[in-house]
């Protein structure tokens, strides 16, 4: 049965027994806990978790989702993988856990004739939490499982929770006998491999409270409703109806790995001993390429891009990995092209999206195997230098500094820097390596979470919103009045903030815009009796609750006490206006470079707007005028902005745009302009009418990654700023030039023409000069060993006079065993060229290699052939240590 169909079947079932088919939620969500969704009941979490009051009872979905925790073991197992779909249905306050078993016993049993999956009554086996005697009792009243088939864990094995205080549950799990082949008998708790897990219920019942681990808490009481919450893998069923014995065999995966073998040259199908072992490698990198091409699809279709950080570097990761595990089966062409279109064909029935959006997709993915494969040729030579200096110093073991710079600058792989090190006979400190990446993360979870929460335990705030959601009127209101329900202080409750202290304060009612959506936090004062407080950030660190990072200006603030929010009216209508810009510029850049200019993030804040947009190339200044034209005839014909509330489906079907990488409630907010022209999902706040954004001018386009491209805006007064500063600049170069400032581009032209032309005359003298010296520098070698060499310092020669120089010497030394080593320290960077003759070669003295010497201690890197070869560096001061490289790498020849 084909994974599409076990889907298929699923929802169809489910919307039979009365639950509401929901549609996967993209993989980036607001949870500021997750990187990406990591199980289906992520986006159900705020309505099992009572903060939200769900729009039905029952729920199924399929969720796309992504791990990334074990992705070094991709390929090692049968059953690590990264991306996967996981089948739920969900019950808010509705049935428990009679009907939970027996839809679950009913699909899984019903022949597939009636819509089920068809499974052997006998193969299957269910576990109960060791206490849940009605779980038990059901699982023989209302199956066909005989007693022995039903097994009783503890909680480390069938008991539910978050890992904090909260709500909770037992679980019952159903197993599927794979037979002898694959273990011992004997059921789960005996063989997990044999018997393999295919569904999870859990029976959400009870109030946690400190809660130590999985398995050491305390129960506080039963919940006021009881929800269930259920998972079945949608790859591991596919694995079991197609009989396969992994999540890289089955039909949404395979074709994949096996045009990559196609590709390559080898054979697919090791055993699993072989896999572990690694004494059959191929089978382990297909594997890696098949998981990341489909995840790396995935990813890019819900609107991740490859970045250095947070979810691009994830992607980015993944990308590259395929890259390379191809490269490592001997596939140096692109092979993105090749694979990621039959991924595309596989997920699109599916996901539809993938297909639309396909153009948008490849055109990231392939720009990113070009970037990566550029890569590898700049890290290659970094990586020599940091050999050869690991070797000159007599060690075997490259730092794990240089590991890390390699792969953080460079973007290398960590198998890569180990394959190439054991290459040229050397180790790497991967514990340094390990300790440096980890403390990179830790420093980048500590600011996420700064951001997010201010410092403060989530916990805090979930506290704050339990007592209910903030009333929030940023759309409406510059004041608001209200009460203090909150104040925190280096991340625990306090009962006041006092003068001079930095906080953060929450109100039950605020006119404060939070930060999201690219629209930085509003500014402004909270006053109270007696104190006055400055607003410095608004950020929402959970659903629903607003929290104001403030300093104390004057009076003591206790909570309880009435307070004013007041929100500086100038920056609101100065945001407002770049928020409204920006979308009026996205619009803009579809009119003009088509639909697939999608935008990709964005920020705003008084007076400046920037945009990022998924586009391969540079915007030549015909484009950008044509960009900005259209922008500002959009500002003059004084378009209405207006705000629409609808379902998401309905939104889409009006044609409003998501931005991609956010996430959204099934009630969203459409910001339109001038109707069909701009219709975005917006949260953010704007102008009544386009003329209200004034001016609006262009200042920068520029690359930040494959594929992606930033615009950079000025609006309003800040534009009308920054063109009167701009005329000022013209006006003073004219009175400086000497003519009028019409005419002040020709006369730069012309002043730049006889520049160049004087650089070249006197290029050409200096050439003449170095030339003459030719018969003096021969004059100057020296025997070092058996060879006459010639290690000078040339200032002011570029790296192709230097050449010429260099091969006239040698040729002035005659048949001679001779070598010439010429620096240059023309510019910022140093360049060394090495000449030789073939009586030095038969020596074993070689240009490329004394080369390598001199730019290792200049800083750089370089090679070339054994008669001449050139390289370069970042210190010119050293320029005397390469020269005593080279002579005494001649001497050691």
């Amino acid at each position: 049965m084909e994974t599409a169909e076990i889907r298929r079947r699923w929802l169809a079932y489910f919307e039979g027994k009365g639950h509401t088919v929901v549609d996967s939620a993209p993989l980036i969500h607001d949870d500021p806990n997750l990187l990406f969704v990591n199980a289906g009941m992520v986006p159900f979490k705020p309505y099992l978790l009572g903060q939200q009051t769900p729009p039905y009872t029952r729920a199924t979905s399929v969720q796309k989702c992504v791990r990334t925790g074990d992705i070094e073991e991709v390929g090692k197992t049968s059953r690590h993988g990264t991306f996967f779909q996981m089948n739920g249905n969900f019950s808010f306050g509705d049935y428990f856990k009679a009907e939970a078993i027996s839809m679950a016993w009913e699909f899984l049993t019903s022949p597939e004739s009636a819509g089920g999956l068809g499974l052997r009554k006998d193969s299957l086996w269910a576990t109960v939490y060791q206490d849940d005697d009605a779980a038990h009792d059901l699982w023989l009243q209302l199956t066909d499982l005989p007693a022995e088939r039903i097994v009783r864990r503890d909680e480390e094995d069938n008991y539910w929770s978050m890992g904090v205080p909260g709500p909770g549950g037992p679980s019952s799990e159903i197993f599927l006998d794979r037979g002898p082949e694959y273990g011992r008998d004997g059921g789960p708790a005996v063989d997990e491999d044999r018997f393999m897990e295919i569904w999870n219920l859990v029976f959400m019942q009870h109030e946690l409270s400190a809660v130590r681990s999985k398995s050491d808490f305390d129960i506080a009481g039963n919940l006021p409703q009881q929800n269930i919450d259920t998972g079945m893998g949608l790859e591991r069923m596919a694995s079991i109806l197609q009989g396969v014995d992994n999540l890289y065999e089955i039909d949404q995966v395979f074709p994949v790995l096996d045009r990559a073998a196609e590709m390559a040259g080898v054979e697919y199908g090791a055993t699993q001993e072989q896999v572990a072992s690694r004494s059959h490698p191929h089978d382990v990198h297909l594997r890696v390429v098949a998981d990341h091409v489909r995840s790396g699809l995935m990813l890019i279709g819900d609107g991740v891009t490859p970045g250095n950080e947070g979810r691009g570097y994830v992607l980015r990761r993944m990308l590259r990995r395929a890259v390379r595990s191809m490269r490592l089966l001997g596939v140096t062409e692109p092979a993105l092209p090749e694979l990621l279109p039959i991924s595309r064909d596989l997920m699109g029935t599916s996901y539809p999206e993938l297909v639309s959006g396909w153009e948008r997709i490849s055109q990231i993915a392939y720009a990113e195997e070009d970037a990566f494969r550029r890569t590898l040729e700049a890290g290659t030579s970094i990586f020599d230098v940091a050999a050869t200096e690991t070797r000159k110093t007599g060690g075997k073991v490259l730092p794990g500094a240089k590991a890390f710079a390699l792969h953080d600058t460079y973007g290398f792989p960590i198998d890569l820097t180990l394959e190439m090190a054991a290459e040229q006979g050397l180790s790497v400190d991967e514990e340094g390596f390990r300790t440096l990446m980890t403390e990179q993360r830790e420093r980048a979870k500590a600011d996420a979470r700064a951001k997010k929460s201010g410092h403060a335990d989530t916990g805090v705030w979930r506290e704050l919103r339990e007592a209910g959601a903030t009333d929030w009127r940023a759309y409406t209101d510059l004041e608001t009045d209200g009460r203090v329900v909150g104040l925190v202080r280096d991340g625990q409750r306090v009962e006041a903030l006092e003068p001079g202290q930095t906080g953060q304060v929450v109100l039950d009612t605020t006119s404060f815009y939070a930060e999201s959506g690219g629209q930085i936090a509003d500014s402004g004062l909270i006053t109270f009796d007696g104190g006055r407080l400055e607003v410095t950030d608004v950020q929402r660190p959970v659903k629903g609750l607003v929290v104001h990072t403030v300093k104390v200006v004057e009076g003591e603030l206790r909570e309880g006490v009435d307070a004013r929010a007041q929100v500086d009216p100038t920056w609101r209508i100065e945001a407002a206006q770049a928020h409204s810009g920006t979308h009026v510029v996205h619009a803009a850049l579809r009119q003009v470079l088509g639909p697939s200019a999608l935008q990709s993030g964005s920020y705003n804040k008084p007076g400046y707007l920037r945009l990022d947009f998924q586009w391969t190339g540079a915007l030549d200044a015909a484009t950008k005028s044509e960009l900005e034209e259209i922008a500002n005839l959009a500002v003059r014909d004084d378009l209405p902005v207006s705000a629409h509330w609808m379902s998401l489906p309905a939104a889409r079907e009006w044609g409003a745009l998501a931005l991609f990488g956010e996430t959204y409630d099934e009630d969203v907010r459409v910001i339109e302009i001038g109707g069909p022209w701009s219709r975005e999902l917006c949260g953010g706040t704007h102008v009544q009418h386009s003329s209200q954004i004034g001016a609006l001018t262009l200042t920068g386009e520029s690359s930040v990654g494959s594929g992606l491209r930033r615009l950079e805006a000025f609006v309003g007064l800040n534009a009308l700023r920054h063109l009167a500063t701009e005329r000022a600049l013209v006006a003073e170069l004219s009175g400086i030039a000497g003519v009028q400032p019409t005419e002040l581009k020709d006369r730069v032209s012309q002043m730049v023409s006889r520049l160049k032309e004087a650089e070249r005359e006197i290029t050409a003298l200096k050439r003449e000069q170095a030339k003459g010296a030719t018969a003096d520098l021969a004059q100057k070698a020296q025997q070092v060993g058996g060879v006459q060499l010639v290690a000078e310092v040339l200032p002011g020669i570029d790296g192709g006079e230097l050449r010429a120089v260099a091969q006239e010497v040698r040729q002035q030394l005659g048949d001679t065993a001779a070598a010439v080593a010429l620096v240059s320290t023309a510019g910022a960077k140093p360049v060394v060229v090495v000449a030789t003759t073939s009586a030095a070669r038969e020596q074993g003295v070689k240009a490329g290699a004394l080369v390598k010497a001199a730019a290792t201690a200049l800083g750089g890197g370089g090679g070339g052939k054994d008669d001449l070869a050139q390289g370069g560096g970042q210190d010119a001061s050293k320029a005397p240590d390469a020269l005593e490289a080279i002579r005494a790498a001649v001497a050691g020849a």
